[in-house]
């Protein structure tokens, strides 16, 4: 036990849920007649597409009843649309998506700030030509008489024609562009031109199974007329999925990027196509040779895993490996492995056991599961990538591997239920977040919530050039710090092309971006060069924002340093490419060996992979540790229903900007982009206070969305010291409930002008409606009410931070603040529905620090700690006498 554990508070106060604040400006929209002049002759090519597509489909599929997807775009939302919808026989909602940068004009604009640009709602619907007509005839009579009386249950509608900016049909660039199929295409018909190509058709999630049938085997039909076959389908009603894993010779995918405009490509039933077999490591050769370890004997874990590895075989007897693993592999794709092709499963494997090799730790006291949902690809690349293969569905595949550690199958049991953590070091490549939720992402929320586990997901990686926009002449000339400033200016610029990748943007998951960080000792840099002179975010790692521009990543860590070169050939303005190597920087790993049957070698690499990796490392001991807090403090509480949503609250508790965001604002207010930002706002704003504000909150907003909540310090919350106290809540809350914790101020604190910070983390699993666009169904939030104790608040936006399943904020204060003994900092958690009704109460973990410079005299743990135990005592002695 640490000399100083954290410490749990005593059962929280009931209280109902305050209200949320929010709100924004007047948004001007067009008269009824406006409307009706603007939009009736798009309603007339409507139904005009629908009488040629009905005629169309007859004559080439005889007995299909034509239908449309609808896209109804509004500037605003329109809450429970989806119910109206759901009035009109032969309308059936297939979802919503929230968008961003509507650019103003004469017809939508902000009373208040004509320039600011909109947000709005894509609704999507099912319709039918019957149901089409009677959509028409309520705006026609709306248009006639705009006071009309809608129909009980159909009043939104008139909210709709109100808000209504465009309507058009669900057409084949929806199908094709969202997903970067074509450009994918394009790279395998060059790669190789006889090929056969797989693909995944994901089609509109059909609310019956009948109509869902219905859709299967129209797209079967169509895929067979082009001369192909259908390998796989898998249907996930819990997050409405509906995917065919399909295959076409290379001929017919090439007609179809000729010209898109082909009977598949214009079925109604399908949403996307996709590309399969992207999520892929290691498909360029790194440079330099591997070392040789010296492994010192250590003991071996003992109990049950709480970590599962689903990534690629590891190489599983080698020397820091051997005996810590348990290697689940269903499917034996350990035999089409060569050992020398085991490279990233035993990198990944090596950093949850034993972390940074530069730095040598204890290995874990516990083995990890490692399921494999990788294997080598048939390429031309020697050595071959790792990849999910071709002939699989991603989504299927982590849907029956999660779903074998919980509930087993094939008359076998549960593989390991015990795990808490899972580790995905994988990201998709050519999914990149815009949006729209991916199908990966949604099956991560929805069965983080079903099994109660944490996903722990890599940000994701680009390891792409970089070009800085200077000439050689300016590039020669420059000081490590301008090149430093030019790099950060050229990934901003560039960073609608390095967003997350799937399943980055998962909300119940922690996401994981990577630092420019490592503990490597150099022996050879070559014609490498180093970006950055000071700690920042890796030049590789993706930028955020997540889902309705949530904090995404939650979090960065220690990825390992990434350096470049410039290309043989020189270009203008200057590029840098990353330079792949196996040599330092970057974090040292168990690697296979040079040689055949070497079983001790090491090498090193970087990116949010590893950084990830070493979060669930760290997850594993904040387990270890939260068994013993409670062992030792509530001994007759069972935690299980608490402890994932407390090691999600504990692995960000300790993250702070600290001083990577102050070098990296910095460095933006002293570019171009810092400019950009004050013309921005003083052309919106005309007071100074005005202004100032929305200037600090574009910088929050640009660190954030590289940083998220910052670096953690995992330390602090494994223990505490004599001026840091740190204490745990936990507990249910359904729609409009609340829970109020009562932190106790140390006496000593009073009237003294020394700095002080309190930081607060709240962290739940949501529930999740995969249909609409909030999504999230619980949304919890805390408010901290504190005296004027801390009255600063730090790091990103506080609006920002509660849009997520993590809240996490830091306050901070140095005014002299008189108080009495007994006085409370108060911190109340707050639940409402969000995206529907919440079924069952959500479980949700809190920690909290209040902490004073070290050093100064003001025992802030012990203080707390004994205006704590009485109140535990007294709860303690009420449940044994309620039992």
């Amino acid at each position: 036990m640490p000399e100083r554990p954290l410490l749990l508070f005593p059962t929280p106060e009931t209280a109902s849920r305050s209200t949320l604040g929010g709100g924004g400006g007047r948004v001007r929209r067009p008269t009824p007649q406006r409307q009706w002049d603007r939009l009736s002759p798009v309603f007339s090519q409507l139904q005009a597409t629908f009488d040629a597509r009905r005629i169309e489909i007859q004559q080439s599929a005889a007995g299909i009843i034509p239908e449309q997807v609808l896209v109804i775009e509004t500037v605003g939302s329109i809450e429970n649309f989806a119910n109206a919808v759901k009035r009109i026989v032969g309308l059936e909602w297939m979802g919503e998506i929230e968008i961003d940068e509507i650019t103003p004009d004469e017809e939508f604009y902000d009373e208040t700030k004509p320039d600011k640009e909109l947000s709005g709602r894509l609704y999507l619907v099912m319709t039918n030509q019957q149901a089409l007509e009677q959509m028409l005839s309520l705006w026609r009579r709306y248009q006639e008489d705009p006071t009309m009386q809608f129909e009980h249950g159909l009043t939104k509608f008139r909210d709709v024609f109100l808000h209504l900016k465009s309507i058009r049909q669900w057409d084949v660039q929806d199908r094709l562009l969202e997903t970067g199929i074509i450009d994918v295409w394009r790279e395998n018909l060059e790669y190789d031109g006889d090929r056969v190509i797989t693909f995944e058709t994901e089609l509109w999630f059909r609310g019956s199974n009948e109509l869902r049938a219905v859709s299967e085997s129209q797209v079967t039909y169509l895929v067979q007329q082009a001369g192909g076959r259908i390998l796989n389908q898998s249907v996930i009603e819990g997050i409405a999925y509906h995917g065919l894993l399909a295959e076409l010779s290379a001929h017919a995918i090439r007609s179809i990027v000729e010209n898109p405009t082909t009977e598949l490509v214009k079925c109604e039933n399908v949403m996307f196509f996709r590309p399969v077999g992207q999520m892929v490591v290691g498909d360029k050769s790194p440079e330099g040779d591997v070392e040789n370890a010296q492994i010192e004997e250590m003991p071996l874990p003992t109990g049950d895993p709480v970590v599962a590895l689903f990534d690629g075989v590891p190489l599983a007897n080698h020397r820091l490996l051997a005996g810590r693993l348990i290697i689940d592999d269903p499917d034996n794709w350990d035999a089409d492995y060569a050992a020398s092709e085991r490279v990233h499963g035993t990198s990944m494997a090596s950093l949850i056991v034993h972390g940074d090799l530069n730095q040598p730790s204890t290995p874990l006291p516990r083995p990890i599961y490692v399921r494999s949902i990788m294997k080598p690809l048939n390429w031309l690349n020697t050595p071959r990538p790792e990849g999910i293969p071709e002939n699989c569905l991603a989504v299927d595949l982590i849907h029956r591997a999660v779903k074998r550690l919980f509930e087993g199958g094939q008359g076998e049991g549960p593989t390991a239920p015990q795990v808490r953590v899972i580790n995905l070091s994988i990201g998709d490549r050519t999914r990149q977040f815009t949006q729209s939720m991916s199908p990966i992402a949604r099956l991560l929320d929805w069965l983080s919530v079903k099994y109660g586990v944490l996903f722990v997901v890599s940000a994701g990686n680009h390891p792409t050039s970089i070009s800085l926009g200077v000439s050689q002449e300016e590039f020669d000339s420059f000081r490590a710090d301008e090149f430093e400033a030019a790099t950060i200016r050229a990934l901003y610029r560039d960073a609608r092309h390095r967003k997350l990748l799937s399943p980055a943007e998962t909300i119940n998951g922690l996401t994981v971006g990577s630092t420019h960080q490592d503990e490597s000792q150099l022996t050879y840099q070559g014609n490498r060069i180093d970006p950055f002179e000071h700690p920042l975010p890796s030049p590789v790692s993706a930028f955020g924002s997540g889902y309705r521009r949530a904090i995404k990543p939650d979090v960065i860590f220690y990825g390992g340093r990434q350096w470049y070169r410039l290309p043989l050939q020189p270009t203008n303005p200057v590029t840098i490419e990353p330079a792949i190597f196996r040599v330092p920087p970057g974090n040292k790993t168990a690697s296979p060996g040079s040689l055949a049957g070497e079983l001790d070698a090491t090498s090193y690499s970087c990116g949010t992979s590893n950084a990830t990796a070493l979060i669930s490392r760290a997850a594993c001991i904040c387990y270890d540790s939260l068994q013993q807090i409670f062992s030792e403090q509530a001994a007759e509480v069972d935690p299980r229903s608490y402890e994932v949503p407390l090691l999600k609250a504990m692995l960000v508790h300790g993250c702070s900007w600290g001083d990577i965001g102050d070098h990296l604002k910095s460095r933006i207010e002293n570019s171009d982009l810092g400019r950009e930002i004050r013309e921005r706002a003083e052309s919106l704003y005309s007071r100074p206070a005005d202004i100032s504000s929305e200037i600090g909150r574009q910088y929050k907003s640009l660190l954030a969305r590289w940083l998220g909540y910052g670096l953690p310090q995992i330390d602090r919350v494994l223990d505490c010291t004599d001026q840091r106290a740190t204490l745990l809540g936990y507990g249910e809350l359904s729609d409009g409930e609340a829970h109020v914790f009562r932190l106790p101020l140390p006496p000593s604190l009073s009237a003294r002008q020394e700095r002080r910070r309190l930081t607060v983390t709240l962290a739940w699993l949501s529930p999740v409606s995969a249909s609409t666009q909030r999504y999230r169904t619980a949304s919890l939030w805390f408010e901290a009410i504190n005296n004027g104790l801390a009255p600063s608040r730090q790091n990103a936006d506080w609006q920002t931070v509660k849009r997520g399943t993590v809240q996490h904020e830091v306050f901070e204060g140095q005014r002299a603040e008189p108080f009495i003994d007994g006085e409370v900092i108060e911190i109340k958690v707050n639940c409402r529905k969000d995206a529907g009704k919440i079924q069952n109460p959500v479980a949700y973990g809190l920690a909290v620090s209040l902490e004073v410079a070290e050093g100064v005299d003001i025992a802030v743990y012990n203080e707390i700690r004994t205006r704590i135990a009485p109140a535990i005592q007294i709860q303690q002695v009420t449940d044994q006498g309620r039992g």
